[in-house]
């Protein structure tokens, strides 16, 4: 595997997530429903696609969600999202810290921490449970030792306790 830039060899991937025009609020802040929306893509740009979705585009190293079965889905179980501080919008992307905080039979849990990309303040901790899900039999998938291996360099602390 060759060495991914946006992992500095710890349990964390860093990857930059644009903010939109309309992503502000009222108030000029990214609006608290679309810090979701960046969390979903800070997911895929560490850990790639769902199969089967959108075209093929940059290789990750890590394609948790893009080497799946087919007729898996990965689903969305739980957001937990606390915010710190305002997350102004801004024209250059939003930096944040993907790894993961928990492997369990079934699920996993992504966390993020995200921060302001020019004064470098966290702005939100959050974390996303994650189940695989077969389509044709109707069964929640347990996760496999291969893929728990392939997870275990980005396993961290949880962001809640």
């Amino acid at each position: 595997m060759a060495k991914d830039p946006r992992h500095d060899g710890g349990t964390r991937l860093t990857v930059n997530v644009p903010m939109r025009w309309g992503d502000m609020d009222a108030y000029g802040h990214i609006n608290n429903v679309e810090l979701l929306r960046i969390l979903e893509e800070a997911r895929i740009h560490a850990f790639g696609p769902p199969a089967g979705t959108g075209l093929p585009g940059v290789d990750v190293d890590l394609p948790i969600f893009s080497d799946l079965p087919a007729g898996t889905q990965a689903l969305v179980v739980e957001h937990r999202v606390r915010y710190l501080v305002p997350l102004n919008y801004r024209n250059v992307p939003a930096r944040i810290e993907v790894w993961i905080s928990a492997v369990k039979g079934a699920s996993l849990t992504v966390a993020y921490a995200i921060f302001d990309p020019v004064t470098g303040i966290k702005c939100a901790v959050a974390e996303t449970t994650i189940a695989f899900f077969h389509e044709g039999s109707g069964t929640v998938l347990r996760i496999s030792a291969e893929k728990k291996a392939q997870l275990a360099p980005l396993l961290g602390e949880t962001n809640f306790r």
